[in-house]
């Protein structure tokens, strides 16, 4: 926001230079972008009066005239402008001026043989806007000739470009600057109280119907006849452009000027037009959202095509303005406007930030109502308007409607519980010079105060503070009131010292045990991905957005295995090969109870990984089950873990024959599989590509266990093993891991290992059983085993074999 340092000291005292006051306010988080002192631009300049105007006699274009500027001598000037004219006051440039915003320094010269000794200024050439095709002429009469020109065409003033906080919608207006700077520095305030305006309470014929009171808390309707449009008087033109608003008349730069001092966007329709658009002599001006397919053209000049989220201006139910955004064209002030209704209303915030963004449209009025309009002032607002119009715009108020659904007024404060000792312990301590100290009560009574609060004290070094209601927003817990009290009494006034000595930090266990379970699976040769939560919608039990922001992003994510197959395939239509990678994301789903979420590990595998296919004649070796499964396999093993695969046929992306279950401890892991071929055709994938999904919280919680946390020693054995092979033909349906179960089992004390080494379907083979062969290994930690001691512990596992499961033993 632009703020006029003189347009400010007329609020607040001040006693500091404009550079200092900048760097107040961005020490206390108002950042000042920029300070553009217009002192500069006319710095030389001085009212002059044309005497005489002769026509250049050698150019059809120039004059040569002869002005005063109040020195002993008159001034020849060669001047351009097809506007100069004899007895007319302008604004003169003097030998040796420089004029910034067109680089030019002044000094006698000849124009086409005709000495010029000064310059007659436009206002463009002075840095200020202007409509006016020429030299400025200034309207006031008897003015002191020679006198500086910058006080009459506000160019003795200074512009602060400040950044306001987006929690800080009160400091989006001058009054809410000057509130602050009164705080920072201590000055006196001086905010003008609007005098009660006179209605004359004639029988008017306007009504109000609000229909959204949430979107529509509060809406003032004041009817203004006798209205008499002109420009608007100088100092209000100068604040305006001060403001970097442009203006246009008397009614609209009123709006605009109470738009910038109070915060409160007002709008002003002309009363005839309305009643054109309303079809009738009693107008009814409503609130409501927009019916999809209708129009309206705002003030831009653009016609809006708007949906229901857009929240409406109506006049007998037809749009006349988007609400709290810009007016309609079809309703506007102009210059044969001689009665209007004046419109000071408060909006949702949420209501206009969405109706705003629905159009595209950004507009003064929609940033303050985004962020939050004062409630408490709305009426100040509305009469301080009301009152310039009577007195620039000759208007008679005839009717005000007001709807008020504001809570009550004794809730629009509330009060916080603040204490002494939990400032200072947030805080710390202050910088005191050669020692530091805390924050005093006095200090802490004395900042909020100048704020506005209203403190009681406990007596217990606590206050009650109550908060002012043009606050109401941004102060609203104890951390809230710390922060404003560290700002006032300044950042740079704390101590910026770390603590002596500072205890060593640690990683929480189940971040400890992510980061190995990441480096676990990149060893693995599998890289980290991370993908958007947010996918297409059409899934069951899925989560759908009720504002998203595109269609193909508006609903949660239920799985991780959809994107990761999509992502396999980017890579290889991108040229990439196969991509071998897992990631860690949250997913969410409904049930019947509510909604639910859980955070899972899943990972694709797939392709050839191996290197040098030239021995193979350049032929694609696709990755095995096997393979695919030991890279899981490899590790749990790293944590320890022993993880069950069982089959299953639940996922109608995976082959059916190729999935597994994966259980710990009694607890459903996850699921590993192969896609399915139909769906590996349909995406274009190799042969076959594998992918798995584990619950991280199953695994983190298995994985919370001293025994499997803190390693432990186990000695070799240095003594050699006793190797026995096992070979049988075993029903299809019974798994190698119940098999070797029961033969760990059987042979538990003097059995090491067992591992399946062949496998073997077909001929000789009895129907529905297959051959597997296992190699046992046996060891002892104190001696070589005898034959005599392996045979007993081998028939057993023999005989355990065939008693529980029946197999034919053929070794």
């Amino acid at each position: 926001m632009r703020i006029s340092f003189n347009w400010l000291r007329e609020l607040v005292e001040i006693n500091q230079t404009p550079e200092e006051l900048a760097h107040t306010l961005t020490m206390a988080g108002f950042e000042v972008e920029d300070i553009e002192d217009r002192r500069t631009w006319a710095d030389g300049v001085v009212i002059g009066k044309v005497l005489q105007r002769e026509q250049h006699p050698n150019a059809d274009k120039l004059s040569v005239c002869t002005v005063d500027v109040g020195a002993e001598e008159t001034l020849n000037i060669v001047c351009g402008a097809s506007n100069v004219r004899a007895d007319i006051y302008v604004p003169v440039a003097t030998k040796g001026t420089y004029l910034p915003n067109i680089d030019l320094k002044i000094k006698p010269t000849k124009l086409r043989g005709v000495p010029s000794n000064g310059m007659i200024c436009s206002l463009k050439e002075l840095g200020l806007p202007t409509d006016v095709d020429g030299i400025h002429i200034f309207t006031e009469e008897n003015l002191t000739l020679g006198s500086d020109v910058r006080p009459f065409l506000g160019l003795d003033d200074v512009i602060l470009d400040v950044t306001a906080t987006a929690n800080r919608a009160d400091a989006l207006s001058m009054v809410g600057i000057a509130r602050e700077v009164a705080a920072l520095t201590g000055g006196k305030l001086s905010i003008p109280q609007p005098p009660a305006v006179t209605i004359n309470n004639n029988a008017g014929n306007l009504s109000l119907k609000i229909s959204e009171n949430k979107a529509c808390p509060a809406y003032i309707g004041t009817v203004v006849e006798n209205i008499k449009i002109a420009p608007s008087p100088e100092w209000l033109k100068q604040k305006l452009l001060a403001a970097g608003v442009r203006p246009i008349n008397n009614v609209v730069d009123i709006t605009n000027y109470v738009l910038l001092e109070w915060g409160q966007p007002l709008h002003a329709f002309d009363q005839q037009r309305l009643k054109s658009v309303a079809g009738g002599e009693n107008l009814t001006i409503g609130v409501r959202f927009a019916e999809s397919g209708e129009t309206l053209k705002t003030l831009d000049g653009q016609t809006r095509n708007l949906s229901t989220q857009n929240l409406l201006i109506t006049a007998n139910n037809q749009a006349v303005a988007l609400a709290g955004v810009m007016g309609g064209e079809e309703t506007e002030v102009y210059e044969g406007t001689t009665s209007l209704v004046l419109e000071a209303a408060l909006f949702d915030s949420v209501a206009i930030r969405r109706s705003s963004r629905g159009v595209g449209l950004r507009s003064e009025a929609s940033g303050r109502y985004e962020r939050g309009v004062n409630r408490a002032e709305l009426e100040t607002a509305c009469n301080r308007a009301l009152s310039l119009i009577q007195e620039l715009a000759n208007g008679v108020i005839i009717q005000q409607e007001i709807v008020d659904n504001r809570p009550d007024a004794a809730t629009w404060s509330h009060s916080i519980v603040l204490r002494l000792d939990r400032i200072n312990e947030v805080l710390g301590p202050i910088d005191l010079g050669l020692e530091t100290g805390e924050l005093e009560a006095a200090d802490v009574e004395r900042i909020l105060t100048a704020l506005g609060c209203e403190l009681t004290d406990n007596n217990d070094r606590t206050w009650t503070v109550k908060v002012p209601a043009y606050r109401y927003r941004d102060l609203e817990r104890e951390i809230d009131l710390i922060e404003e009290i560290a700002r006032l009494y300044g950042y740079d006034n704390f101590v910026d010292t770390l603590p002596e000595k500072t205890e060593p930090g640690y990683l929480p266990l189940d971040q400890e045990l992510l980061r190995k379970i990441r480096a676990y699976f990149r060893a693995e040769g599998l890289t980290e991905l991370m993908q958007y939560s947010l996918v297409k919608p059409g899934e069951d039990k899925q989560i759908v957005l009720s504002n998203p922001l595109f269609a193909e992003y508006s609903a949660l994510r239920t799985d991780l295995i959809s994107g990761l197959i999509d992502a396999f395939q980017y890579n290889l239509e991108q040229g990439n090969g196969a991509l071998n990678g897992f990631e860690i994301g949250r997913i969410f789903w409904q049930e019947e109870e509510g909604l639910d979420e859980a955070e899972m590990l899943a990972g694709i595998m797939g392709g050839d990984t191996s290197i040098g296919k030239w021995s193979r004649g350049g032929r694609e070796q696709p990755m095995t089950w096997f393979e695919a499964k030991g890279i899981l396999e490899n590790v749990f093993q790293q944590f320890g873990l022993e993880v069950e695969f069982q089959p299953e046929n639940r996922d109608y992306r995976l082959h059916p024959g190729r999935t597994a279950s994966l259980w710990l401890g009694g607890n459903r892991l996850g699921t590993f599989g192969q896609i399915h071929p139909q769906l590996r055709r349909d995406k274009g994938l190799p042969d076959e590509v594998y992918v798995f999904q584990i619950s991280l919280d199953t695994l983190l919680n298995a994985l919370d266990n001293d025994d499997l946390l803190i390693p432990k020693f186990k000695s070799y054995s240095t003594y050699p093993p006793s190797d026995r092979d096992l070979a049988f033909f075993a029903p299809v349906k019974v798994t190698v891991s119940e098999l070797e179960k029961v033969i760990n089992k059987a042979g538990k004390g003097l059995l090491e290992s067992v591992e399946v080494f062949d496998e073997y379907r077909g001929e000789n083979v009895p129907a529905g059983q297959r051959s597997l062969a296992f190699r046992l290994v046996y060891r002892a930690g104190d001696r070589t085993l005898t034959d005599n001691e392996v045979e007993p512990v081998h028939n057993k596992v023999r005989e355990a074999l065939v008693e529980k499961f029946g197999v034919s033993l053929r070794s």
